[in-house]
């Protein structure tokens, strides 16, 4: 019986009773770690296979040690530029012991049923909002096609009396003029009548 587990993005092939080193692991030495990304699980010739993972199938190990790889040197060369540098380097790993394998361990997909409930409640808001939304539009149409028929009546009975107004105004100014015209025509006559008076006087 094996199983391959993904641990920190790589794939390990474990069986109960092996160990594996992996990369660092933030558990303490002698703690126990829940594998949960389960890709694959063998059961003595049936094979079960995840799409990605297995629900429910849980592998347990335990924190042995906590230790760093053999050194690794790097060697970096430019021919005919004078460049050469070496470099070294020690990776920081995590011995697990593997404990068991089960099928069918504790799902922690659980939890996950909650926000779902959330989700659903917020579509029954978004809903409530999105249909009371178009009544409110509604009604305010109606207010303004019905003050728009009230402006274009009041502006027709404005434009209906304008007329009746500008004929009655012309009467008075005619007549102004013409009375106008009767003192400028009787002007000339009282000034030949002072012309007259003063040739009397020289006579005498």
């Amino acid at each position: 019986m094996y199983a391959i587990v993904d641990v920190a993005g790589q794939q390990f092939k474990v069986e109960e009773g092996k160990k594996i080193f992996v990369h660092r692991l933030s558990q303490d030495q002698g703690e126990t770690v829940e594998l949960d990304k389960v890709l694959l699980i063998d059961l003595d010739g049936k094979v079960i296979v995840g799409e990605p993972i297995i629900n429910g199938a849980l592998v347990t190990a335990k924190v042995v040690e906590h230790m760093r790889g053999d050194k690794v040197k790097v060697f970096k060369k430019k021919r005919r530029k004078g460049y050469q540098k070496l470099s070294g380097h020690r990776q920081d790993l995590t011995q697990l012991e593997i404990e068991s394998i089960s099928e069918k361990g504790v799902s922690k997909k659980k939890p996950a049923d909650k926000p779902a409930a959330k989700v659903a409640t917020k579509e029954v808001t978004e809903k409530k909002t999105v249909e009371k939304k178009p009544a409110a539009k509604v009604e305010t149409k109606k207010a303004t096609s019905a003050e728009k028929v009230t402006e274009k009546k009041s502006s027709a009975k404005t434009k209906a009396k304008a007329p009746v107004k500008k004929t009655a105004a012309k009467k008075p100014v005619e007549a102004k003029k013409e009375g106008e015209k009767k003192v400028v025509k009787k002007a000339p006559a009282k000034k030949a009548a002072a012309k007259t008076t003063k040739k009397s006087d020289d006579n005498k």
